[in-house]
């Protein structure tokens, strides 16, 4: 059995969506479980719809529309038949996304507002694959992955409730796998209350993982636009070269550092149970792409992976005391409460520094907060550069030679750098 998932890129439009249909054609007799994410930059206008409800501004409208007719022009490009249930199907899911911004939720929290409205994405692009493979006469069944991801209620970082996932996997999903294809979607799921939440961010190779998992699966394969696993992004290093195979442990290391292939939840369930992943081009689909497993070989080539919109933030005693263990307590206490993500950090006798992804609101949180008790220093707009494999002497690339270092912290062979933008 084998589990396939698409990114956005790869159903951004019509001809995209053929392109999907072709590629399941050619494992037609396996058994097969498809997890597709939401369409080309669907993502991104929802949380735009999310904003203007949040704010209750008058654009809500006009970003359902726009989202309407980017689904309905593909799902008409697909299927010359207006009176197919195609354009029904569409139709209830934006009216149910209607239902939801013209209402008010006076005490629930952004972040439930967010994953009650985003999953739309994932929900509209499934069905219009599923309808299309149909049509083509591809047998598939199409369900909805929140009947089975069962989640905390950790809005927007929904951590998975293994036991009863893959209980409810094996009881229900598992006969539907047997008999067709089966069509779903990444990155949702649903808590005890009913509630949608998401995995965080690009959670769809998590998604895969997890029915990998769940299913006995012999492998994974994600497809991308990319030729597969690259020592770095081949749009600011042109002399990028991909990576045939890495073992888990050092795919693991990669995803942590931010290498946006993989997802940094999706290498462990497969690791688990031994599970393959491939990381293959839905460009060139007769090309190797890159492989990680267990029998894979010890990676050596420098890996360059680079992430943008970093704030760094200082953090140090308003009486000039140690930056000792009750402090670092409260510190990441803190952290934890504001979901902030840490990429890198690093203390002094008397100053604990960190790298995080700039989220406005959330940093602007945590700096209040720990205002309260230490000093904070803020400095937004910085670049987080880590290189694997390069040793503790690792050289800027070019491109960045003459960025001011704010920090820098090695481990192993690994040095990872804080830069001014």
């Amino acid at each position: 059995m084998k589990v396939f998932k698409f990114g956005g890129a790869s159903v951004k439009d019509a001809e995209a969506v053929r392109n999907v249909g072709r590629i399941i054609a050619r494992y037609s007799g396996e058994k097969l479980l498809v997890v597709i994410s939401a369409m080309g930059k669907t993502t991104n206008k929802l949380e735009e719809l999310i904003m203007s409800f949040w704010k209750n501004d008058n654009n809500k409208h006009l970003i359902i529309k726009e989202l309407k007719d980017f689904h309905f022009n593909i799902a008409k490009d697909l299927i010359n038949d207006p009176k197919h249930h195609i354009f029904s199907d569409l139709e209830d899911l934006f009216m149910e996304l209607e239902c939801i911004v013209e209402k008010k939720y006076p005490n629930t929290s952004y972040d439930e507002i967010y994953d009650g409205i985003i999953c739309y994405g994932e929900l509209l692009s499934t069905r219009i694959v599923s309808d299309y493979l149909q049509s083509t006469e591809i047998r598939n069944k199409w369900v909805d992955a929140r009947n089975f991801i069962q989640t905390d209620s950790n809005f927007r970082e929904g951590r998975i409730k293994w036991n009863e996932t893959e209980e409810t996997v094996n009881r229900i999903l598992r006969p539907y796998v047997d008999r067709s294809v089966v069509i779903t979607q990444g990155f949702i799921g649903r808590d005890d209350h009913n509630n949608t939440t998401t995995l965080g961010r690009e959670g769809s190779d998590y998604t895969a993982a997890i029915f990998a998992y769940c299913l006995d699966a012999k492998d994974v394969t994600i497809w991308k636009d990319v030729a597969g696993v690259m020592n770095a992004d081949p749009k600011r290093f042109p002399s990028a070269v991909k990576l045939n195979a890495i073992n888990y442990n050092q795919a693991i290391e990669l995803a942590y550092y931010g290498a946006s292939v993989i997802h940094p939840k999706t290498i462990q369930p497969l690791k688990s149970k031994n599970i393959s992943l491939f990381v293959n081009s839905f460009v060139h689909v007769e090309d190797q792409g890159t492989v990680v497993n267990n029998s894979a070989p010890q990676l050596n080539d420098e890996c360059y992976i680079v992430k943008e919109a970093q704030t760094l933030l200082s953090v140090s005693t308003k009486n000039y005391s140690f930056i000792a263990e009750d402090n670092l307590s409260y510190i990441f206490e803190a952290f934890a409460r504001f979901k902030v993500r840490i990429n890198v950090m690093q203390n002094s006798a008397i100053s604990f520094s960190a790298c995080c992804d700039t989220k406005e609101d959330k940093i602007q949180e945590l700096t209040a907060y720990l205002n309260e008790e230490y000093v904070v220093n803020s400095k937004p707009e910085c670049t987080l550069l880590t290189v694997y494999n390069g040793g503790s002497e690792a050289i800027l690339p070019e491109s960045f030679a003459n960025r001011s270092i704010l920090l820098r912290q090695v481990l192993g062979q690994t040095t990872q750098l804080v830069l001014e933008s």
